[in-house]
């Protein structure tokens, strides 16, 4: 794992990434500059600049369709439909571009541009996964201390090793390919050379048992890391083990300590974002509205109260996808999978989280920021307040309209997706920087393109 800005990102996939880039940005500057107008000396640096903006925008796009996920790399469907999907959005992109050029017709110039970049982007792309399915590691491999797994996994034929299921249902997407009972085994196992042999990448010590400071240092010279189960849980898994976070973790939490200048940078994007997308979705919004009257009787928007920063209630602005008397007597209920009270049009609302864009209303007003943990009921928030430690520390920052629970666990419905869903939460208010924020986005576009999650 390397922490880029405060946040783990796997190393292979940030190398993949980067190495992308670099091939899509040699690709289509050596097409562009190799014949036509690109060829002079201010030709070359519109072709650099030009190379460099498509090596950009074909990274955030890979991005965005999730081309860079763990999940979408290990199997070629999803790596085949998300590509397919990113370049769609590319030529999307490229006639959009089009359209701002000077007059009616595309001029050579253009066309050798247009011609350079998707042909250099698809070589460049189709050269970077090949050599990254043939070259990259196998699945991130853990050891653990104290497991139930075979202590010697060479014991084991080739075959039922690379097919025996993780032993942990809680590690994955990573295998527990080995583990060791508790004592004197993991200095053995260094000194017989089998981490190594099984291309293992990190220890997982339960408190139980405590790895002392020479042995780590062997596991480091080694090319290992030693993580506790919380550890490991943030590091690794990107969330945060809420049963093992001390009563004043928040003291140390990036979101607790934002100086006046980066809140009003923040405060700055969250209008430029919202303004953004009310404006650039008006025509949608216009069309849903009059779909929502024609569908079913009642109001076009729905409001109703949420709990936002500091746990201070705001009403919340959506539009309206469910029945007028969905919650009859007032009782407030969770949304499960196929539920009756939601109309057809609702439900396409909510496939395409389309019910979602009117809490950039919100943004606006100062209620909501376009990042954040999701704005909950207060009848819940006081409920899941009692059962669920640190519940409440999710109101040091703003709700959001996405956040890194939505991008990265389907919507919850019951206690223990409330429970999941915080720990990515809190993982957001330990380590929130621009950078997530970022990657937050663009995992959004993920999940509306894929209708990841909905209900």
């Amino acid at each position: 794992m390397t922490n880029l800005f405060g946040h783990s990102v796997r190393s292979e996939i940030l190398a993949l990434c980067l190495w992308e880039a670099g091939a899509v940005f040699l690709a289509v500057f050596a097409l562009l500059a190799g014949a036509g107008p690109f060829g002079t000396s201010e030709g070359l640096a519109a072709a650099g600049l030009l190379a460099a903006t498509t090596a950009t925008v074909v990274m955030l796009v890979a991005g965005a369709v999730g081309l860079y996920e763990p999940g979408t790399l290990a199997g070629l469907r999803a790596t085949l439909v998300a590509g397919l999907t990113g370049t769609v959005i590319l030529l999307l992109l490229a006639v959009l571009a089009l359209q701002f050029t000077d007059g009616d017709t595309v001029s050579p110039v253009q066309r050798h541009a247009l011609v350079s970049v998707m042909l250099g982007t698809a070589a460049a792309i189709l050269v970077t996964r090949l050599g990254f399915t043939l070259l990259r590691p196998p699945l991130r491999r853990v050891a653990v201390l104290g497991g139930d797994a075979p202590a010697d996994p060479s014991a084991m034929g080739a075959g039922e090793a690379a097919d025996r299921p993780p032993a942990d249902r809680g590690f994955q997407p990573f295998e527990v390919t080995l583990a060791l009972p508790v004592g004197e085994a993991l200095t053995q196992a260094l000194q017989r050379g089998r981490l190594r042999a099984w291309r293992i990448w990190a220890v997982v010590a339960p408190g139980r048992a405590p790895v002392s400071a020479a042995v780590r240092q062997s596991c480091a010279a080694a090319g290992l890391q030693v993580f506790t189960p919380a550890e490991f849980t943030e590091h690794g898994l990107r969330r945060l083990d809420l049963e093992s976070l001390q009563p004043g973790w928040l003291a140390g939490a990036k979101a607790a300590h934002t100086g006046r200048m980066e809140a009003a940078f923040r405060r700055g994007l969250d209008i430029t974002t919202a303004g953004s997308l009310l404006l650039l979705t008006l025509p949608l919004l216009l069309l849903t509205m009059l779909a929502i009257k024609l569908d079913s009787r009642g109001p076009v928007f729905y409001r109703q109260e949420r709990v936002g920063l500091n746990n201070r209630p705001f009403m919340l602005f959506k539009f309206r996808s469910m029945i007028t008397d969905a919650e009859a007597g007032g009782v407030a209920r969770w949304a499960m999978r196929g539920d009756p009270r939601v109309t057809r049009v609702g439900r396409f609302l909510r496939l395409t989280r389309i019910d979602e864009i009117p809490q950039a209303l919100n943004v606006l007003r100062g209620d909501m920021s376009v990042v954040g943990p999701r704005p909950e009921r207060p009848t819940f928030v006081a409920q899941l307040g009692e059962i669920i430690p640190h519940y409440n520390d999710r109101a040091v920052v703003k709700p959001g309209i996405t956040g890194w629970a939505q991008v990265n666990y389907p919507y919850g419905a019951s206690v223990e997706d409330a429970r999941m869903k915080l720990s990515y939460d809190l993982y957001y208010v330990r380590r929130r920087s621009l950078l997530l924020d970022l990657l937050i986005l663009l995992g959004t576009v993920r999940v509306v393109l894929f209708q990841e999650g909905a209900r």
